[in-house]
């Protein structure tokens, strides 16, 4: 070993965390060097006998140059930083020319890499240019004061009381194809006609106990005021006496009615909360129609309301025979927190 290889592995032993591979290595052959044997190094700096076998024999064979990491497998990366980071700006600020929203065809043209490198540039930040969500905005001017009544329902709800999500599904259609299905096979979907048969339409009223799950029902043929009041007279029969009753409903024109203005008079017990308007993922019980909707409606086949109702009221009989409480977590805060921050990135959603 030479002066200068010794001054220049007593620099390396002190490099900082991000060299600390050739540090150690550093740290061997200067111990070596002093005539050491491997063992007593090994022991002295926490490795293995043969670790340090390897980068001695690779120090005699190649000096300095051994204890450099050889260069890994593979092309040379062809793709630079600025590149990428063209890729994402121009993909977030920019659209093209003759199109609403970037292809991997067309970014690749305007970027000059390939289709597959911006593909794996989206893939690698999480963009879907060719997806598109929805959402809307309350222009409720209580909509503080709503979000925290219902979530203060949901995360501390009163004692001896029970809290009811209550709505109407109005509309479902009752549909039979116009042929019969082509059952699913291997390697092929289920196949059903795009056109069918419409056989009416029926409404139903559920109350989801937040609690417990339990869904109190009534399916009837229109869904004005009269229905929704004889609902409530079902969900008065259903609920204990010695309980209160909070029920959280949207803002539909049924629901503030005189005539139930007057009946809720009557039952002192019972109480409405009201969700903001253009909120509907605030009622637990939309969550519970979804699953409606996926399980049971949307793939059914009905040639009568009839049949229609039949399969709903079994659905749910089946359900409250095992029901799933939702878990509410979001805090009133942390909702309005992240409302504020799409605010932000919304060009003038305040005003």
């Amino acid at each position: 070993m030479t002066a200068k290889e010794r001054e220049q592995l007593e620099r390396w032993s002190r490099r900082a965390s991000s060299a600390q591979a050739l540090a150690l290595r550093s740290k061997i052959i200067l111990g070596c060097a002093d005539g050491a044997d491997n063992v007593t190094v090994a022991v002295g700096l926490g490795v293995t006998a043969p670790t340090v076998g390897k980068w001695r024999r690779r120090f005699v064979a190649r000096g300095l140059d051994g204890l450099v990491d050889e260069p890994r497998p593979g092309g040379p990366r062809s793709v630079s930083d600025e590149q990428v980071e063209r890729v994402v700006v121009d993909t977030l600020e920019r659209t093209p020319r003759d199109a609403t929203h970037w292809s991997r065809s067309s970014m690749a043209t305007q970027s000059g890499l390939s289709k597959s490198t911006v593909g794996r540039i989206w893939r690698a930040f999480g963009l879907k240019p060719h997806l598109v969500d929805t959402f809307k905005l309350s222009s409720d001017p209580l909509f503080i004061a709503k979000v925290r009544d219902v979530v203060g329902l949901y995360l501390n709800p009163p004692e001896r009381a029970v809290v009811l999500c209550v709505d109407e599904k109005s509309g479902i259609q009752a549909l039979n194809r116009s042929a019969p299905l082509l059952p699913m096979m291997p390697g092929a979907p289920e196949r059903r006609t795009f056109d069918y048969a419409r056989a009416g339409t029926t409404d139903l009223f559920a109350a989801l106990d937040v609690a417990t799950g339990l869904v109190i029902h009534a399916i009837q043929r229109r869904h004005r005021a009269s229905e929704f009041k004889k609902f409530l007279t079902q969900i008065d029969q259903a609920v204990p006496a010695e309980f209160d009753v909070h029920l959280i409903c949207d803002n539909l024109a049924t629901h503030k009615t005189p005539a139930i203005t007057a009946w809720l008079a009557a039952h002192p017990r019972f109480h409405l909360h009201f969700t903001p308007t253009s909120s509907s993922w605030l009622n637990q019980v939309e969550r519970w129609f979804g699953l409606l909707t996926d399980r049971q409606i949307r793939r059914g086949v009905h040639d009568s309301l009839t049949a229609l109702e039949h399969d709903i009221e079994s659905w749910i009989e089946h359900w409250n025979a095992n029901p799933k409480p939702f878990v509410w977590t979001k805090t009133a805060d942390e909702i309005l927190t992240r409302l504020a921050r799409y605010l932000q990135r919304i060009p003038g959603a305040g005003h």
